[in-house]
């Protein structure tokens, strides 16, 4: 028997090469898209229908998120206490969620009884009914929660980055009020089911254990024939984006402990060519534990918990932000520290060792991301909401191995403009 040598380190070497399961694509018998993803050695299942329709798509704020969270509340042959007792029996669990411009419903369901439980998400999805009494306990729950929400500088800072890049009148930069929970009904959301719900505006995803029981169940229930009104809808003019020309915007808190800080600008959305180099520059910069601003303000300076750097994506743009919570009293020198570096980045070029450091850390996040059925799934359906090709992964991949020190410097002094970066505090003035 040989025995290991826990004196010696095993040898590090780089992510040669990285792939992930294409999911096998069919269209179902209405035309529908079914992509099943075959994976796991578990008898579990994930099935996950993406409605193309998000809050971009809806008349008045509020209108897609409560939309979905209702189809819970009860069908034509079902309770909302029906829905959640029978899921609950078979050891089953639905979530839904909103993005920008898609819709989520995803049940999780144990592969022996996935044929009673995809049954009631059916009935969720083509015949929910909106009922009045659940509606208001609802939105009574969000009201409350947006008022609780609301007094975090955090939020605060964040939507009023978003008002002061796209504009109050931009869906983007539109946050819902009080008065609108309050303008809110059955009826809006009924509308906005009846135009988005359709089986012509939405695509399947199974992953898992995925037997071809499994895949006939999906199609009896969503594939089989055509469901769902979808009457034409007029197409919205395209939003207009007005930046507001101001530096730094406060938003008051007078009880506030800390202030929280939000930095950010317009810059390249993912399908651009220079995205995927992008990103291993802002993550170098602040987007893990070893970042240039978490070495420099959390660790040496003590200004902060903690800080990172992003770029969040939105359809055909994208915005870099930094974002961070101080003491009220350290607001000028962590922006200042912010800038600098920047300007370090956009001067000096990154040590080789600084990044096989970011190079290794970004290479390990792909094989966590994207080791289980159901992040596979994410990938996936991350890669049709973004209107991204299946080769974007290979890219990915390729920019994390092959960028060199010499790009991120371009990089920076490309994209890292401080002129076009708006400065948001909200906290307690000092």
């Amino acid at each position: 028997m040989t025995m290991l040598d826990r004196t010696t380190a095993p040898e590090i070497r780089q992510l040669d090469d990285f792939s992930i399961i294409r999911p096998e694509t069919r269209a179902m018998r209405n035309g529908m898209p079914l992509h099943v993803i075959q994976a796991g050695s578990e008898d579990v299942v994930r099935f996950d229908l993406v409605i193309r329709s998000g809050q971009l798509q809806q008349s008045q704020p509020l209108q897609a998120v409560f939309t979905n969270r209702m189809l819970r509340e009860g069908t034509r042959t079902l309770t909302s206490a029906e829905i959640a007792e029978t899921l609950d029996y078979y050891g089953a669990w639905l979530d839904v969620s909103v993005s920008v411009d898609s819709s989520f419903v995803t049940l999780y369901s144990l592969s022996r009884y996935f044929s009673r439980t995809v049954e009631i998400m059916a009935s969720m999805i083509k015949e929910s009914v909106f009922p009045e009494k659940e509606f208001s306990v609802i939105r009574d729950i969000h009201k409350h929660q947006f008022m609780v929400n609301n007094q975090r500088v955090d939020v605060l800072s964040r939507k009023q980055l978003n008002r002061s890049l796209f504009g109050e009148t931009h869906p983007l930069g539109r946050y819902a009020g009080l008065e609108d929970y309050d303008r809110i009904n059955v009826e809006t959301l009924k509308e906005y089911y009846r135009r988005n719900y359709s089986s012509d505006n939405c695509s399947a995803y199974l992953s898992g254990k995925v037997t071809p029981e499994i895949i006939r169940c999906v199609e009896l229930h969503f594939g089989d024939e055509e469901w769902g009104q979808n009457p034409s809808a007029p197409v919205p003019a395209p939003a207009v984006i007005s930046t507001d020309s101001r530096k730094r915007i406060f938003v008051e808190k007078e009880d506030a402990m800390q202030s929280a800080l939000k930095i950010g600008g317009f810059t390249i959305d993912r399908r651009h060519p220079d995205y995927p180099k992008l990103r291993v520059l802002v993550t170098l910069f602040g987007g893990y534990f070893g970042s240039r601003l978490m070495s420099n303000i959390r660790e040496e300076k003590g200004y902060t918990y903690g800080i990172g750097a992003g770029i969040v994506a939105y359809p055909g743009t994208g915005l870099l932000i930094v974002s961070t919570e101080t003491g009220n009293e350290y607001v000028e020198p962590v922006v200042r520290e912010i800038y600098h570096e920047m300007d370090r980045l956009r001067e000096e070029r990154v040590p080789d060792d600084e990044l096989e450091m970011v190079r290794n850390y970004m290479l390990g996040d792909f094989c966590r991301s994207y080791e289980s059925p159901f992040s596979l799934s994410d990938a996936w359906i991350f890669i049709e909401t973004s209107g991204l090709d299946r080769d974007f992964y290979r890219r990915a991949l390729a920019a994390v191995r092959d960028t060199t020190s010499d790009d991120l410097l371009t990089m920076a002094q490309m994209y890292f403009c401080k002129e076009n970066l708006i400065e948001v505090v909200a906290g307690k003035k000092v």
